[in-house]
């Protein structure tokens, strides 16, 4: 299966130049506080969501957590999940991350906590989460929906929005504006570039800096 060209793009930009290209376009920039806990590299894809509930799972619902989300999701896919429960329960773990690998998902992106850190990492699946825990899920959290729109940072996400997280932060595009982002992502990116270039070859970064960063934002 081929790449989807918009998740091709998106996965060349860095974080920062895709937060400050939603603040130029009024948009939600970054959420702050979501960090790599295994196999760290950045990613970017599709999102498919789920929403964690406190509580038990309704009666006679048996389908364990965010399994219905991995056999849903693809190579562009990137899984979303908000857990804002409060509670210190996982919301993701080390079997969900062997079977997200074999299906080709992206990653794993949590809002709240996730375990098995050391699990997803030897298998190589990367997981970015709010915290970690080695509490279980069961008695205490339970899936309300997937593939509904969830609440994930100070947002709301829709499933086929986009994703990109690294390092620095996490950044949601909403599907209708993915366009509009990605041209003038790249547009940052490139001035960043020279930017870069000019303190390479030796130009003070007081100019560099004082001149080029304050209007970098501005449009072309």
């Amino acid at each position: 299966m081929s790449e989807d060209p918009i998740v091709a793009r998106l996965r060349k930009l860095d974080i920062c130049d895709l937060s400050d290209a939603l603040d130029a376009l009024g948009l939600p920039a970054s959420v702050t506080g979501i960090r790599p806990v295994s196999a760290g590299k950045p990613v970017a894809g599709r999102v498919v969501t789920v929403k964690l509930e406190a509580g038990q799972a309704p009666a006679g619902v048996t389908r364990h957590l965010c399994t219905g989300a991995v056999e849903a999701s693809g190579p562009d896919d990137v899984i979303l999940i908000e857990q804002k429960t409060g509670l210190d329960a996982a919301s993701w773990g080390g079997i969900l991350s062997r079977a997200a690998l074999k299906r080709g998902v992206a990653a794993t992106i949590i809002d709240g906590p996730a375990r098995d850190i050391e699990e997803s990492d030897r298998v190589g699946y990367t997981v970015f989460a709010r915290s970690t825990t080695a509490r279980t899920a069961r008695g205490r959290i339970h899936e309300a929906d997937f593939q509904s729109p969830i609440r994930f940072g100070d947002g709301e996400v829709s499933p086929g929005d986009y994703v990109a997280a690294d390092r620095s932060g996490c950044c949601i595009i909403p599907k209708a504006r993915i366009d509009d982002v990605l041209t003038r992502a790249e547009d940052i990116m490139r001035k960043s570039d020279d930017m870069a270039a000019a303190v390479e070859a030796g130009h003070p970064v007081s100019k560099v800096m004082g001149g080029a960063y304050e209007t970098m934002l501005n449009k072309k």
